[in-house]
């Protein structure tokens, strides 16, 4: 009864969400293209023995890719169904995947989610990380369709929140076939809201290679940048680039390079033009032109080049993490040995923070101004680079693994492997 009342409120909220998509439009007019497939009317094809793999947007999209790698392995003959619900994910997603569908996710109204499945005709579900929508779930089971929370993680603040609807997430998450979590906490959490068995796997997130292709680019921004050194801001959320701008500007002017990567692309001529108000001679990577020795900001305003700007940083600052947002992937920057710097909001790789900052590859700061200052040091330290260098190298190596333990998880399920 209560799945029907939730699946009964989407049509109800339809005018608000295509508004809602309408709004989004107006700085990023991907999310008013294939309209269709979010409202249940556009339809994946059936494509043999198929693994849909579900992952919201770029970072679930990418911490897949070691995954799918380790099933393509055991199952080379398998098709790859991945679905998402941002513009950005998407986009990722066929780079990543060209020979998969790729397709938005309906909003999660039971009818809809029962044609998806119908026509998509899939082996099994992964959800990777957080993506618990009950109806989904429901109509895959009811297929007969095996479903599994891989790379899961749930932070405190996240199971707060399915809390407060434990009667419709627990009959869900109860008809999950398996539970791959990422840390002790993560099973804990989802065994508490009703999660049959979760078994602790890792983090895929571990496991995946920077690509060569990028880190020759970064060797290419760094000949381009010049002898300078480099202090990469990335993933950077809203409110957190004026903070880092205002204290950058009260430290005095500086010999080094501030690279700002928003993490939206709908906010790249919104950072740009921050910089510009307060001073800074400002540059953009959609400029196409050699940073200036006068340019005091870079705004990397691009997409699919994260691990480009990670290769030219001397530091790098992980966003999300200044304010509320529970940051963004620290392990990315570590993993080409990029010294790390980290706000105190960390919630999202709460464990993956603590074992960085333990490790010594990273190191945490209260705000804004002890952020700056912390990069300057580093920046005018090269011995505690190497440390922080060969540290982070050291920390991504020892926790690699997931992926395989995943898919032997997902074999288990499919065919009793």
């Amino acid at each position: 009864m209560l799945l029907r009342l939730y699946s009964a409120l989407w049509p109800l909220l339809t005018p608000l969400i295509k508004r809602y998509l309408k709004k989004r439009a107006r700085q990023a007019p991907a999310y008013l293209a294939h309209w269709d497939e979010r409202f249940g009317r556009s339809l994946p094809q059936p494509r043999g023995q198929q693994i849909w793999l579900h992952a919201v947007s770029v970072g679930e999209t990418r911490a897949a890719l070691p995954l799918v790698k380790a099933l393509r392995a055991r199952y080379p003959q398998a098709s790859l169904l991945i679905t998402q619900m941002t513009p950005t994910g998407r986009a990722i997603a066929q780079e990543l995947y060209p020979d998969a569908q790729v397709h938005y996710l309906p909003y999660d109204n039971l009818r809809w989610m029962r044609r998806f499945v119908a026509a998509a005709q899939p082996a099994c579900l992964l959800l990777m990380e957080t993506e618990i929508w009950p109806a989904m779930i429901h109509a895959c089971r009811d297929a007969g369709v095996p479903v599994l929370l891989v790379n899961a993680r749930l932070s405190e603040k996240s199971a707060a929140g399915y809390r407060r609807i434990t009667r419709l997430v627990r009959p869900a998450l109860q008809r999950l076939n398996a539970v791959a979590a990422q840390s002790p906490a993560d099973a804990a959490r989802l065994a508490a809201l009703g999660t049959p068995a979760p078994q602790v796997c890792g983090s895929t997130k571990y496991d995946f290679t920077p690509p060569a292709d990028k880190l020759a680019q970064g060797e290419a921004f760094r000949a381009a940048i010049g002898q300078r050194p480099v202090w990469v801001c990335a993933s950077t959320r809203d409110g957190e680039e004026a903070l880092i701008l205002d204290a950058w500007r009260a430290a005095g002017p500086q010999p080094a390079l501030l690279v700002l990567v928003p993490r939206h692309p709908e906010r790249f001529a919104e950072v740009a033009q921050l910089a510009a108000d307060r001073g800074f001679a400002v540059q953009r990577r959609s400029d196409q032109r050699p940073v200036a020795a006068e340019t005091q900001v870079w705004v990397g305003d691009s997409m699919g080049e994260l691990f480009a700007y990670y290769a030219a940083a001397d530091v790098a600052f992980v966003g999300g993490s200044l304010l509320d947002f529970g940051a963004q992937n620290l392990i990315e920057p570590a993993s080409v040995g990029v010294p790390v710097l980290l706000g105190p909001s960390t919630y999202n790789f709460a464990e993956a923070s603590a074992l960085a900052l333990q490790a010594g590859a990273a190191q945490q700061v209260a705000d804004a101004p002890q952020l700056v200052a912390s990069a300057l040091q580093l920046l005018a330290d090269t011995a505690a680079r190497q440390r922080m260098r060969e540290a982070g190298l050291a920390f991504t190596r020892a926790h690699q693994g997931a992926s395989e333990r995943i898919a032997t998880l997902v074999a288990a399920v499919l065919d009793g492997g």
